[in-house]
């Protein structure tokens, strides 16, 4: 890849190796950048065993750490990080892969931070589409990982990324990345279009694009992409996606709702109930899957499509969870991270 064409560089994709079906390998230098947030450097003041633990690390980011090391550190919100850090990086080294520990914590429901889990989410989105040239996909894979406020504008459905619409642009939860490659501080771009897509890559890093969510636009097809793609690197199941205007007649047969609040919605169609008339209001997104080769479909669906939900909460928020497209579809076939 060329090196104008790189992007999402705070993530660390690069820190990482790869094996030879292209999934993700824990690498020192992934682990030790963890150790280079905020959350874990040890202040000036911090006792001696929270700096010795962090030095040890930093010296083998793999060495085993005991119950009582961490509960030797003198501050409870240190010990509360370490705690779970040394949890999140033991999940980590359990599995051959980062797609595999992903899955794991899915079909477990396993409770993991949410600003462990978006990382997990974009290094993952970040090696499948290191080929992609279409920043329109591109910005579609950050609803991923990043909660994103919509806004009605004339004749446009506009999703935003939440802290920027917010004016913000340190959640503090930031990669200690951004700093160390001298990423500039997000600024406003306004919404991404075919004669701004060309900035996308150096200013990837700041989440600062519109994108204009209206079926029949290139955020919404961009966004079935997305979601075909990450159904194919995760389950090795080949799937087309196509946003729809409207549900009209077709029979649910099966759905997966993309939010909370769509699955809420799927949920009263299913069950032949109207959906409350505010919450089917906050439906911005319906798309139908048809999966390329029947024999990954359990029978009872047979050839039948499904639906694809999402919708937004009352204040506008839209976030999405991709792992209802890992434990909702009714597939049979083993995934391909294992």
């Amino acid at each position: 890849m060329s090196g104008n064409r790189d992007f999402w560089l705070a993530c660390g994709h690069h820190l990482l190796d790869r094996d030879a079906a292209g999934r993700l390998l824990v690498t020192d230098e992934f682990l030790k950048a963890y150790l280079a947030r905020a959350e874990l450097v040890p202040p000036p003041e911090a006792c001696p065993a929270e700096r010795w633990l962090h030095d040890s690390l930093l010296g083998n980011p793999r060495r085993a750490v005991t119950a009582s090391q961490i509960a030797a550190i003198a501050d409870a919100d240190a010990r509360e990080n370490w705690e779970m850090m040394i949890a999140w990086r033991n999940h980590l080294l359990r599995h051959d892969t980062l797609e595999a520990a992903y899955l794991e914590i899915v079909r477990r429901k396993i409770k993991v931070p949410q600003v462990f889990i978006g990382q997990l989410i974009q290094a993952i989105l970040r090696n499948g589409l290191d080929d992609c040239r279409d920043a329109f996909v591109l910005r579609a894979a950050e609803m991923f990982f990043r909660p994103q406020k919509l806004t009605l504008e004339p004749n446009s459905i506009i999703a935003r990324d939440e802290e920027m619409a917010a004016g913000v642009s340190d959640s503090g939860h930031q990669s200690p990345l951004f700093a160390l490659l001298g990423l500039p501080a997000a600024t406003e771009a306004g919404v991404l279009t075919d004669g701004t897509a060309d900035s996308y890559w150096r200013r990837s890093d700041r989440f600062d694009f519109g994108l204009d969510l209206t079926v029949g636009q290139r955020g919404s097809s961009a966004l079935g992409q997305v979601i075909a793609h990450w159904i194919s690197h995760l389950l090795a199941v080949d799937v087309a996606v196509e946003p729809l205007t409207e549900l009209r007649e077709a029979p649910l047969s099966w759905y997966v709702g993309l939010t909370a609040e769509a699955t809420r919605i799927g949920d009263a169609i299913w069950n032949e109930h109207d959906a409350d008339g505010a919450l089917q209001g906050r439906l911005v997104g319906l798309y139908r899957l048809n999966f390329r080769n029947p024999s990954d479909v359990i029978e009872k669906v047979g050839n039948e499509p499904v639906y694809l939900l999402a919708a937004t909460t009352a204040d506008d928020v839209l976030r999405l969870k991709p792992q209802n497209l890992v434990t909702g579809l009714p597939i049979r076939c083993e995934e391909a991270a294992n």
